[in-house]
Parts: structure tokens; C-alpha cells; sequence
């Protein structure tokens, strides 16, 4: 004897379906309270900010502390323009050398192929603060420490082997038919990569450097430790050593700070979603 089959509205609201909802819903507001929190206190005075018995919204808003981000002798659009640049030069060196490389992972055949790729995601596995030293008596040694090469450099020692290891997936899932016609046409190694390999891959190339660009942007301890010239600073160090005195903090200056520098991020983020929605799937495709 079969089931009765349950209306519409009693599977609308089966205790599964409300845990999801209930589960969904508490992930939304661990996601984004810290947002509003940001957005809020931006547009709080200074008395209202520091209070001991927060406000969930201003009582007085105003935009005080966006105004002045710019009318005072804070250089900020040099914080906004060096931390653009840099992350930008970033993304761009780490795909240049990880699409090659994980080419190279992918498809040659030595005895060493696994080990190499499983030591370069082990050196991904290293705190920051691991190689932080190192790292500065290189940078001092190569005299490029308080200069954006060197803070290039920095980003990109931990951002490659993360790019390397994330575009090996997305050569894996290039079928390896493709190159052997394009090898039998004459094609030379090089160009199969430029020509073939790279246009099948491209939207993982865009969510590689996508990453690679948002873990650069939010890097603090690089900044704070290679830049010693406050012009030359990026916003997340710029934002520590900016508003956070001795005797007090400029919340409501931080939070304003904070929620144009967390712009630009949004702006990627939703701008290249469905490349990097199309790249992590084919990455994970070619995973399983």
C-alpha cells in the first residue's frame, strides 16, 4: 500500500525544510552583521561610537567621517592607489608563473611530479609569520624593503603556490586529445599552452587571480613589516596605524576607511561571479 502523497504546503514546512531555513538564516546573519556593524558605526559621531551601551543604528548619522577621509591631511587615496597597484601586479605575476607551471605539473611525466606538486601545497600550508623573517633578510639584502617591488614580492611568495596548486586542477580538466591534434598539426609545446590550453582554461585563470587579488588586498602583517614609509602604506596597514592611538581610537574614521576599502572587493567579487563560479567547478570536476 502506498504513501499518501503530502500536499504542497505540508513539504513547505517538514521540519527539514525548516532547519534549512533556520540554518540558512543563521549563516546570513553571522555573514553579515559584522557588515552592518561597519556600515553603522561609519555613520555614528565620535561620542555615539565610544559609548559603553552600543546603538544598533545611529541616532544622529552623519557622514562626517567619510568627509573626512578626504579633507584631511590623511593621504588615503595613496593608501587606495598603492594597495590597487600592488595587488593588481600581484595577481598578474602569480598567474603569469603559476599557468606554466602547473601546465608543467600536470601533463609531464618524472618521478618527482607528485612530490614537487605536494611541496609546494605544503609550503601553502605555512603560516605567514613562518617565512615573515626570511623573507625580510631578502628583502633587506636585495635593498627592496620600504618599496612596492618588495611588497610585490611578499604577496607573491605566499599567493604562488596557491595559484599553482588551484590552476593544476584546471589544466587537469583539459582533455589531453586537444593537445595531441594540435601536436600533430605541428603545434611546438609553447604554443599549445598559449594558443590551446590557456583560452580552455581562462575562467579559471580569472578566479585564480581573482583569489590571488583578495588575499593580497587583506594581507596586514606584509605591509606593517616591509613598508616603514606611511606614503607608501596599503589600507589594512594604513587603517591600523591611521586611526588606533594610545589613548583612544577613531572608530567611526576605521569603520568609514573599512567600508571603502571593502568596496572594491565587492565590486570583483560580483563582477567576475560567474567566471569564478564556472572556474571552481571545473576545477572540482576535473578533482573527481
Amino acid at each position: 500500500m502506498s504513501s499518501p502523497v503530502q500536499p504542497p504546503s505540508a513539504r513547505r514546512f517538514s521540519p527539514g525544510r525548516i532547519a534549512q531555513w533556520v540554518a540558512i538564516g543563521f549563516a546570513l546573519f553571522w555573514s553579515l552583521a559584522p557588515i552592518y556593524w561597519m556600515l553603522s558605526t561609519s555613520f555614528k559621531t565620535e561620542l555615539e561610537a565610544t559609548r559603553l551601551v552600543p546603538t544598533l543604528w545611529p541616532e544622529a548619522p552623519t557622514v562626517a567621517n567619510y568627509v573626512g577621509l578626504a579633507g584631511t591631511s590623511l593621504p588615503f587615496v595613496a593608501f587606495f592607489v598603492n594597495t590597487v597597484v600592488s595587488c593588481l601586479v600581484t595577481a598578474v605575476v602569480c598567474v603569469v608563473i603559476a599557468t606554466p607551471a602547473a601546465y608543467a605539473l600536470s601533463r609531464a611525466r618524472f618521478r618527482l611530479a607528485g612530490t614537487v606538486g605536494y611541496s609546494i601545497l605544503a609550503f601553502r600550508m605555512l603560516p605567514m609569520v613562518v617565512v615573515l623573517a626570511p623573507l625580510y633578510l631578502l628583502l633587506l639584502n636585495a635593498r627592496l624593503l620600504d618599496s612596492g617591488t618588495g611588497l610585490v614580492v611578499g604577496f607573491t611568495t605566499f599567493g604562488l603556490p596557491f595559484a599553482v596548486w588551484m590552476m593544476k586542477s584546471f589544466v587537469d580538466a583539459v582533455p589531453i586529445e586537444i593537445e595531441e591534434a594540435a601536436r600533430v598539426d605541428g603545434y611546438p609545446r609553447w604554443q599549445i599552452l598559449l594558443k590551446v590550453v590557456v583560452p580552455l582554461i581562462l575562467p579559471g585563470i580569472l578566479t585564480t587571480a581573482t583569489f590571488v587579488f583578495m588575499e593580497a588586498w587583506n594581507n596586514l602583517i606584509y605591509p606593517l613589516t616591509f613598508i616603514t614609509t606611511m606614503d607608501k602604506q596599503t589600507l589594512p596597514a594604513a587603517l591600523v596605524l591611521t586611526f588606533t592611538g594610545q589613548f583612544k581610537t577613531d572608530w567611526g574614521g576605521m569603520m568609514a576607511a573599512a567600508t571603502i576599502t571593502t568596496l572594491p572587493l565587492m565590486i570583483a567579487f560580483f563582477a567576475v561571479q560567474r567566471s569564478m563560479v564556472r572556474g571552481l567547478t571545473s576545477g572540482a570536476v576535473a578533482g573527481a
